[in-house]
């Protein structure tokens, strides 16, 4: 038995290890004292794609705007957050139209749970975001049937500013399907 749950172990690091991994890109948000931020989403070869700029209310409600390359707004975000930890996220395209929503639940550990639907309330996706306490995020999507399909990590200075790297386990998938 344990040579064999030996072997098991070794071939899972062997998949790890050779499992592909493709660099999709980069964003870098600046948060000001007033709780306001402004993303700068990069592709995997450090051209800026596009925008993203928040403001959250006194109720701790925040609306996002999303911008391409050119300044043209492409869609815009906005989250409520209850009580409880529980976040809803309603996404929307240029012309207002709802295109997908998004539920999480942050732990009292920091770590989060999202499932990502699309405008017509069917399962698209999931992830799980892990803190370790010192500013470091890792996000692990999921596709509709539990399958990884990409990951990110995040680092958080002592300004407030975040820096975020995008994988993906497929290429040519574009920075904004996170």
């Amino acid at each position: 038995m344990k040579k064999l749950m030996m072997t098991l172990m070794a071939v899972v690091f062997a998949i790890a290890a050779n499992a592909q991994y493709y660099n999709i890109g980069s964003s870098l948000r600046y948060t000001d004292s007033y709780g306001n931020s402004t993303s700068t989403h990069r592709n995997q070869y450090g051209q800026t794609t596009g925008t993203s700029s928040s403001y959250t209310d006194s109720f701790g409600n925040t609306t996002t705007t999303h911008r391409d390359r050119y300044g043209n707004t492409i869609g815009s975000s906005s989250s409520y957050t209850d009580n409880f930890g529980n976040t809803t996220t309603t996404h929307r395209d240029a012309y207002g139209n709802t295109t997908g929503t998004a539920r999480s639940y942050t732990d009292s550990f920091g770590n989060t749970s999202t499932t990502y639907s699309d405008s017509y309330g069917r399962s698209i996706g999931s992830s799980n975001s892990y803190s370790n306490g010192y500013g470091n995020r890792s996000t692990t999507y999921n596709d509709a049937y539990g399958r990884s399909i990409g990951s990110s990590s995040s680092y958080t200075d002592s300004y407030g500013n975040t820096t975020t790297q995008h994988r993906s386990n497929y290429s040519g998938t574009s920075i904004w399907s996170y």
